[in-house]
Formats: C-alpha cells, structure tokens, sequence
C-alpha cells in the first residue's frame, strides 16, 4: 500500500470516528496494510471504546513496538491493563510512561496530530491506584505525594484513608491521531494546466488567439536537416544495455537488455552513473555498449561502436560479465535475505555490534530479536562471540550475503524467568527494586539502555536492579 493509499484511508477512518461512527471507522483502519504507531494507537482506543481489551492491548502493543518512545501508548496500555485487573503490568506500563516524559510535567501531542496533554501527575495518579489495588498503601501514597509535586492542571484525587480507593484517570478514547492536514490537502486532485488555448497556428481557420498565425518565413528555401531538439538536448554518452542487472543498493539502477540509457559519468572502479527514463545511477560499465547517434537525411541512424563491431559473439548466447568491485571509501555492500530482501552498506572490518544495528534498523525489529546466519540452513550462526574476521572472509567483490531470521518474541507471562537474589538491594529512586539475599525474582525484560540493569518483579513490587545483584534460579533443584 502506497504512502498515498496510507494517508486517505488514516483520513477516512479519523473523519468516521470524528462522526460517531465507530464500527466503521475501525473497519477502515484495521485494513490498513503497514498502519504505523499513531494508526496503531487510534486501532487500539477504538476497541477500548467498545470494551475489547484483549484486541486494545495488541494495537497498543503494535504501537509500543513501531515507536518505543510514545508515552501515551504505555499509558494507554497500563488502562488496559488495569481493566483486566492485571495490575503488576499495569505499574510497569506506568512507570515506563513516566520515563518517556523525561523529567517534564507534561507532554502535549497537539504537534503530533493529537489534541491531548499527557500530565506526569496522571500518571503517577493511576500508579498510585494500581498499588492501591494490589494492597501496597505506602507506595500508593508515596506516589501521590509525587504526584502533587508535579501537578499543573491536573486535578486529582487523594487518599483519605488508606483502605479507600480513588477514581482511575483515563485518556478519552475518542481522541484520534490525525494525519498531517497539509498532506491531506494534497490529496486533492489539482488541474494545474487549464483548459488549452490555441495561440498561433498554420491554419487560418483555427480558433486562436494572441498573435496571428505563423506564416513560412521562407518560401522554397533547400531542405537542409536540422538536428532534432530531442537530440540537442540530451545529456551524456549513449549506450545500449547488454545484459539485465539487478540492483541491490538504493543507489544502484535495474535495467534490461535492450534499454538505452545515457552515461553522465565513468569511475576508476569500472561502474557508471547513467540516466534512464528520467532516472539516475549506477550500473556496472562493462554491462553496457557504447552508441553513436548520426543524422542523416531526416532519419536518426544509431549505430553500435561496441563489441559485435569487433567480432564478439551475439548477446543472447553471452553470460553476463561479473560485477565489479565498486569503490566505497572501505565499504561492504551486504546483501540479507529475511522476510524481503535488502543491502545495507557496513564499514570494512566491522564489528558485529555494528552489523547487528544496521541491519535492526532495516527490519525494524530490536537486535536480540533476530539472528544472523551465513546459509538458509541457519548453521552458521554470527552472534557476539563469532569471529568477525571469519565472517569478512567470505567477501568476494566488496559483496556478502547473510541470512536473518526472526527471534520468536515470548511475554514473561508465557515463559517466565526466575532468578535468585546474590545480594540484597535496597533501591535508592523509587523506580528500583529491592529485594533481600535469596528472594526469588520474576525477569521481566532487560533495559534497552543499559544491558547491566532488569526489571523484575518480587514480592508485589516491580522496578529495576542491577544484573549482577541476581543470577538464574536453578531448575528441578538443580
């Protein structure tokens, strides 16, 4: 589905919710192909809306995964948690709502298309009832103290007694994620032509208007050939295509035998940056074969210059030449197979560190939920301890070829991880865990921003700790 298809479609659906119409409005979005966070988002208030928490929680976490910044998607989901009285989740949603807010009191969303002020006091509000729900009054009311420091406009409620509870702020789930009204705008069809007018002809009759007609400035003047002004303004060397080449970087141009395309510029490295139909880049010169363009008489002769001129055999029983090397200030080009097929272009000797990144960024998934392999097979197995040189060594021509898979990503809640406390830790923020020597502890994910911390569960309480305080817990006594 087109960026346009995307857009239209985004509009429709928020135009439908706009009116009421709320079933239809879902029916739009949902057949959104590639929706991304923000459609992701709208997808999930709507079945909030109609009390669909198991189909909220997915679209929320479709828009945690695509955009793993958005505050109000966390705090959205930890509603949807609490709805479901599954309120250890719903803390965890919490906090790391209040993380995306970085120390500020608020977040409004009004440049991102929606018209919504997240307060960090709301959030701290709905942590305080979701401790609250689990019987840990103190923490409850530790956070609404911190709450009311952070209070602006908000209004919220306080704890009077420690055994009443307090009304749950909730985010009104009619709001919407809007598209960008300027690219709406440019939805609309535009004549920026007009209707034509005839302004000079040869034909007296024809209805003109400006000047009058052109008339023969010469009459029976020699017929001498003009240079057509197609050719005039041609850019560059004509050549014809020999053989069919595939690109496999954004910079490179697919073309096909036969096709004629013109050469602006030829490297040291053998490649050539041409134009064909409008469209420039590289293509590898020995795939190509050098024309000459000639006039003669009112009829445009083209003749090749190139191999059959010197006796090679016809193109059709030729293999095509092997690419060259290009020259890319140290560069690889390497190619990965996954659900598609892409080039990225990694640094000679690279580490696999970087490797890993760059091609997370492609695939759009985090780097401990893929794997790497130098077969389909997946035997060969790069992960950090693999030898990179090992890896280089299979470069031919500056070009690899690697194979990546997808990790299957299971929720702690499917498949837990225990680990046993080697020390005890006494939390210093109020987002840590403490624990005492020998507590079991619940792993719940690593910190994506520094692989020495986790976040665990232990005894009601959810936060983070250091990786070296804990180790796994045996299994089967063992």
């Amino acid at each position: 589905m087109s960026f346009v298809d995307t857009l239209r479609q985004w509009d429709d659906g928020v135009t439908c919710a706009d009116k009421q119409d709320y079933s239809e409005a879902l029916r739009i979005l949902v057949a959104i192909r590639e929706p991304n966070s923000k459609i992701c988002f709208n997808i999930g208030c709507l079945h909030l809306l109609n009390q669909n928490l198991d189909d909220a929680e997915k679209a929320f976490d479709c828009s945690i995964r695509k955009d793993e910044h958005l505050a109000v998607a966390f705090f959205q989901r930890g509603i949807t948690f609490y709805k479901k009285m599954r309120y250890d989740e719903s803390i965890g949603d919490f906090q790391r709502a209040f993380k995306a807010l970085r120390g500020n009191n608020l977040i409004d969303y009004k440049a991102l298309g929606l018209r919504y002020i997240l307060y960090a006091c709301e959030v701290l509000h709905n942590m305080a009832l979701a401790e609250a729900q689990l019987g840990n009054w103190e923490k409850a009311e530790q956070n609404l103290r911190r709450a009311l420091d952070y209070k602006t406009e908000a209004k919220l409620g306080v704890l009077e007694k420690k055994e009443k509870l307090f009304k749950l702020v909730e985010f009104p789930s009619k709001m919407m994620f809007k598209p960008n009204k300027n690219y709406v705008a440019e939805l609309e069809k535009k004549d920026y032509l007009g209707k034509a007018k005839v302004v000079a002809s040869f034909n007296p009759q024809d209805v003109f208007s400006g000047f009058a007609p052109l008339q023969p400035q010469v009459e029976d003047g020699p017929a001498t050939p003009r240079e057509p002004e197609v050719l005039r303004a041609l850019e560059g060397v004509p050549h014809t295509v020999l053989f069919e080449f595939v690109p496999e970087t954004c910079d490179e141009l697919a073309v096909k035998p036969g096709n004629m395309v013109f050469v602006l510029q030829k490297g040291a490295d053998n490649w050539a940056y041409v134009i064909f139909n409008g469209r420039t880049g590289l293509v590898p010169y020995n795939y190509l074969e050098r024309q000459e363009i000639s006039l003669a008489s009112k009829h445009i002769k083209v003749r090749s210059i190139g191999a059959r001129d010197i006796g090679l055999v016809p193109t059709s029983s030729r293999e095509a030449p092997s690419i060259p090397e290009r020259i890319q200030d140290n560069l690889y080009i390497v190619k990965v197979h996954f659900t598609f097929t892409f080039a990225v272009s990694i640094p000679r000797g690279a580490s696999y560190d970087v490797l890993i990144r760059e091609i997370s960024k492609k695939v759009n998934l985090p780097t401990h939920n893929i794997s790497l392999s130098l077969d389909s097979s997946g035997q060969s197995v790069i992960d950090a301890n693999t030898d990179m040189e090992t890896v280089w060594s299979q470069v031919r021509s500056g070009r690899i070829t690697l194979w990546c898979n997808a990790k299957e990503v299971r929720k702690w809640w499917q498949e837990e991880t225990h680990l046993v406390a080697l020390h005890s830790y006494q939390s210093p923020n109020p987002e840590d865990l403490s624990f005492k020597e020998g507590d079991k502890i619940t792993l719940l994910a690593r910190s994506k921003i520094n692989q020495d911390w986790l976040e665990g569960r232990c005894n009601g309480n959810t936060g983070i700790f250091p990786a070296s305080f804990a180790r796994e817990a045996p299994v089967n006594g063992q």
